[in-house]
């Protein structure tokens, strides 16, 4: 790391433990068997390297990045696990956490496990009836919250909350009340790691609670050995060293952050870096240096965007530059992958590469290895131009529901359009109308008491059903073509993916956010946020007196001039994919207003009630 000032706290003597299964070797990477449980991996880890930097953490109080090296988080970890003890929870009983990525939720996560309970994630912007319901139906006892904002978003539900044993908040509160407490107060000064290992592969060691478009969510019920032959299968394909550091920003709760951003640097010895925040995410990453990054595609379209944007008013030769690198580094990346012949032009891409990639990877930090990029996909002119300037994006796939990656790309088989082939002992296969079908010890135990929900999801024969339409090409590569369920329909009895339409009209500088319509109509419509100012932008393109954006919306030559720039982004669908209409709405779609999920999915149903009106205006006559 660089530009900051870093302190250790006192190292600590390894305290006796009990024999772990797990076998050790001869490397820094932990041997995944199956005796394995996440616990034991843990212990392992602290005797295996205990004086090495295991995470990294702002400290807003020194103004200074802060290490704790695995030693010391084993100590903290046997404070919190003396407090746990206090209120007798038996194995397998739940406790929830919600708070923003940080050393201290790695602590209580581990602190739980090592107790046998079962930790249950919470989104930190998801909505408090959201948190009511996972917290009664996952039936908690315990709740760890961040500090004072998330205290006051839950006080819509505290019938709930007054039924649990302990609420602990990381920060201090303003107005605590008789089961609230803070960690100063609550934990010993010193603890008392848990003195056997009570733990088994197969006990359930989180309740995941997927963020489903419709319906409540379901919580995910995954093992220590789901997880753990994730894990074990993920570094058997993309190689991660001790020596590697990653800046976790997405949300631990959810699990592609949790598996490979946790769980597996724990297994390797890499260190973690906690993001300070979104906003704060380029300064972290010039800051920390990061050789891994997990990721997911709205990051890479924001750095594209904004690179593009200062291309637009750059000098031609810039220009010209740029796409010259571009276009050579692809082909280097071609050749090296064994694609494509070797050429003289590539004599130059080394010089280019100094001149455009290298300041380009230095806005990453300049250290990063390879990125992986997973939850959404990444389309493919961005991946491309990444890639060419030497950022090794490897795109994933997987469910909350199989621990939860079922491929990835590798840094020597690399096919962008595609998500890879399958980690090794992940079985896939296509079903009926090219469904991805998969079948590993990685797939969920079920869904908690939803028996119906989980015979709907794994048939007889254990085969999990994705609801994704795929395609698998010659040497594995699995590339998603849909998906079963987020189907339109038209009445002409053509089938529109909308995701991938929405996906493209993404590109139109004027858009934050669209959804498509037309289920059971004759032709597609969308309803659009549009970006800050591009309201105003249209308007005086079109020489229209000065009014409020509200009015804007509304403007039939506004809406005409909005559907003429979507349009050319749809040029490589078939014509009845074309766009028939827009509605422009004001109100970004969020979590806080119940139009995303928590993954920031788009909830159709609710938005198509929310914005019913708009919808019939743009069918009205047809």
């Amino acid at each position: 790391m660089s530009h900051t000032t870093s302190f250790h706290l006192p190292f600590s003597a390894p305290t006796s433990e009990p024999k772990s299964p797990l076998k050790e070797s001869a490397s820094d990477s932990i041997e995944i068997t199956d005796d394995s449980t996440l616990d034991g991996v843990f212990r392992m880890r602290v005797r295996r390297t205990p004086h090495t930097v295991a995470y990294v953490q702002y400290d807003p109080a020194q103004t200074s990045w802060r290490e704790f090296t695995w030693q010391q988080t084993a100590n903290e970890v046997a404070r919190w696990q003396t407090a746990l003890q206090t209120l007798n929870l038996r194995p397998g009983e739940r406790v929830a956490l919600m708070a923003g990525n940080c050393w201290e939720w790695v602590v209580f996560d581990q602190a739980a496990t090592g107790l046998g309970l079962v930790t249950v994630p919470l989104y930190t912007s998801d909505r408090a009836d959201n948190i009511d319901w996972v917290l009664t139906n996952a039936g908690c006892r315990v709740l760890l919250i961040g500090g004072q904002e998330h205290w006051d978003e839950l006080q819509s539900i505290r019938p709930t909350l007054d039924h649990l044993d302990a609420i602990v908040s990381l920060r201090p509160l303003t107005n605590p009340t008789r089961n609230l407490h803070t960690t100063d107060s609550w934990l010993p000064k010193q603890g008392k790691a848990a003195a056997e290992i009570i733990t088994h592969p197969g006990d359930l060691a989180t309740l995941v609670y997927t963020s489903g478009t419709t319906g409540r969510p379901k919580g995910v019920m995954l093992s220590h050995q789901n997880i753990l032959v994730d894990v074990k299968a993920g570094l058997n394909s993309v190689a991660v060293h001790a020596s590697d550091s990653m800046l976790s920003f997405l949300p631990l709760s959810h699990m592609l952050e949790r598996s490979i951003g946790y769980y597996l640097p724990l297994v390797a010895g890499a260190s973690v870096a906690f993001a300070r925040s979104i906003p704060q995410l380029a300064e972290d990453l010039v800051t920390i240096k990061p050789s891994i990054l997990i990721s997911v595609p709205r990051i890479f379209e924001r750095v594209h965007g904004r690179i593009h944007e200062a291309l637009a008013t750059a000098p031609s030769l810039r220009q010209k530059l740029f796409a010259r690198a571009v276009n050579l580094g692809w082909q280097a990346f071609l050749h090296r992958q064994g694609r494509a012949p070797w050429s003289p032009a590539l004599l130059i891409q080394p010089v280019l590469d100094r001149l455009v990639g290298a300041k380009i990877r230095a806005k990453l930090g300049g250290n990063m290895r390879f990125a992986i990029s997973g939850g959404a996909p990444l389309p493919s002119d961005i991946s491309r131009t990444f890639i060419a300037l030497g950022v090794n994006i490897l795109q994933g796939y997987g469910l909350t529901e199989t621990s939860p990656v079922i491929s990835v790309n590798r840094l020597e088989d690399n096919e962008p359009v595609s998500v890879g082939p399958a980690l090794p002992g992940i079985e896939v296969k296509l079903g009926e109308h090219n469904e991805l079908l998969t079948r590993s010890p990685a797939v969920m135990l079920g869904y908690w008491k939803n028996p119906e929900a989980t015979q709907a999801m794994i048939d007889p024969d254990g085969w999990l059903h994705t609801g994704d339409q795929v395609k698998i090409g010659p040497r594995g590569h699995i590339t998603i073509t849909g998906r079963l369920k987020e189907i339109l329909v038209l009445s002409t009895g053509e089938k529109v993916p909308p995701a991938d339409i929405e996906q493209a009209l993404a590109r139109c500088p004027l858009l934050e956010q669209a959804m498509v319509v037309g289920d059971g109509k004759p032709f597609l419509t969308v309803l659009v946020v549009p970006k800050a100012g591009a309201l105003t932008e249209i308007a005086n393109s079109l020489n229209l007196p000065s009014i409020d954006d509200k009015a804007l919306a509304l403007h039939p030559a506004v809406c005409r001039h909005m559907l003429e720039q979507l349009q050319p982004c749809l040029h490589d669908f078939p014509g009845y994919a074309r766009l028939g209409g827009v509605a422009i709405i004001e109100e970004a779609m969020s979590v806080e207003n119940g139009l995303l999920t928590p993954t920031l999915k788009l909830k159709r149903n609710v938005i198509l009630n929310r914005y019913q009106d708009q919808v019939d205006t743009l069918y009205a006559g047809h």
